[in-house]
């Protein structure tokens, strides 16, 4: 099947663009951002704290599902949506990101991945075809591609290796989606390439071959400069179809949202605004703030005057600053809807100026608001 993915405008100035797609589960309008939910939880948040913050669609991880709490835990529930509480679409990482980021004992061949788990040190080998066959059974409505992610800096060699495996793996990725997978469950190839324009090309090209119902640009935010790696996308997402879905794994800050946004990118996730949350940071219109400063102590306004979350309806900056620095639990809660919030209505800010085509202008007043002092 194809992803029913439509345009709907696109920037004058800019390749931003804003469209929507269909799924099982519910539309999803691009460019949209998609909280991680890891094992089955955005951490600290409910269900219900993501669709209050406008949460359109979730992230939830191949690899460590398959850990923990295992498949034969979900699969009786139909899926991850009724076991986690989540109504609407999901995307699963195929877990090519995690073994390269947190197994041990790392062995790539061309049967798939072997690895000893960072939780229990047991030994398993993921194949594209089990990665698959695990994302069938939490029901995902887009499946990801097994990938071979490699870090940065990488060799020519290594990089040139990775994509060509991962070009591999995709056939058989195809293949087993195509035989098992639900007729509308989509699956996003992934483009590897490492740090390199032409290689890059050479992965797209392979991946677009394959007719893919989406494509995502892997192997970005693993070390490199921000300008180096809005150079590769600059590269590469001219080269995936324009009448499927973009997707950058794994990224990253508000800035880079918007200057991925000017490139054609559609779809982000990031494990930032809820980690930075727990760490005492918030995302604002007006740029970072930390709330464990001094400054906060007795300060009676919101965190974002405008900013309509739950947090910054009902709870000032010294509250705040009162739960954090004493470690309650409630901070955790109180600073994730937060930056959940900020995140989710950026890019709905953002879809709209695409669709009134003054990205452009919005691009400058975002910068222009950030030159200002967040606290």
């Amino acid at each position: 099947m194809t992803l029913s993915f439509s345009v709907h405008a696109r920037s004058s100035e800019t390749a931003a663009r804003c469209g929507a797609f269909q799924t099982a589960h519910g539309q999803v309008k691009t460019p949209v951002f998609m909280p991680v939910g890891t094992l089955g939880t955005v951490k600290a948040l409910t269900p219900e704290d993501l669709k209050e913050a406008g949460a359109q669609i979730i992230l939830g991880n191949t690899y460590h599902l398959y850990l923990r709490p295992g498949c034969e835990v979900i699969a009786p529930f139909g899926g991850l949506h009724d076991f986690m509480h989540w109504p609407g679409p999901i995307l699963t990482d195929s877990g090519g990101f995690q073994i390269f980021s947190l197994a041990t004992l790392l062995k790539m061949s061309e049967d798939g991945a072997t690895f000893r788990s960072h939780i229990d040190g047991s030994r398993h080998l993921l194949t594209p075809e089990k990665s698959i066959e695990i994302q069938i059974t939490l029901d995902s409505d887009i499946i990801m591609c097994l990938d071979q992610c490699i870090g940065y800096p990488a060799s020519r060699e290594d990089a040139r290796a990775a994509l060509e495996l991962t070009t591999r793996w995709a056939q058989r990725c195809k293949t087993t989606w195509q035989a098992k997978a639900r007729p509308d469950a989509a699956l996003f190839g992934i483009v590897q390439g490492g740090m390199f324009p032409d290689l890059r090309q050479q992965s797209a090209k392979a991946l677009g071959d394959l007719d893919f119902p989406g494509y995502a640009l892997g192997g970005l935010s693993v070390g490199e400069p921000t300008d180096l790696m809005l150079e590769i996308a600059e590269a590469a997402l001219p080269l995936l179809p324009a009448d499927r879905p973009r997707y950058i794994m794994g990224v990253g800050t508000p800035e880079n949202l918007v200057e991925l946004v000017a490139r054609g990118a559609d779809m982000f996730d990031c494990v930032m605004p809820t980690r930075n949350a727990r760490n005492g940071q918030f995302f604002t219109s007006r740029g970072t703030l930390n709330i464990s400063n001094a400054r906060f102590r007795q300060d009676t306004a919101p965190i974002d005057s405008t900013c309509t979350c739950y947090t910054c309806r009902n709870y000032s900056r010294a509250y705040l600053r009162h739960l954090y620095t004493a470690r309650e639990l409630l901070a955790y809660r109180l600073n994730s809807i937060h930056n959940i919030h900020y995140y989710i209505h950026l890019m709905a800010d953002i879809r709209q100026a695409i669709a009134e085509d003054r990205y452009h202008a919005f691009r400058q007043a975002f910068y222009r608001a950030r030159q200002k002092d967040a606290g």
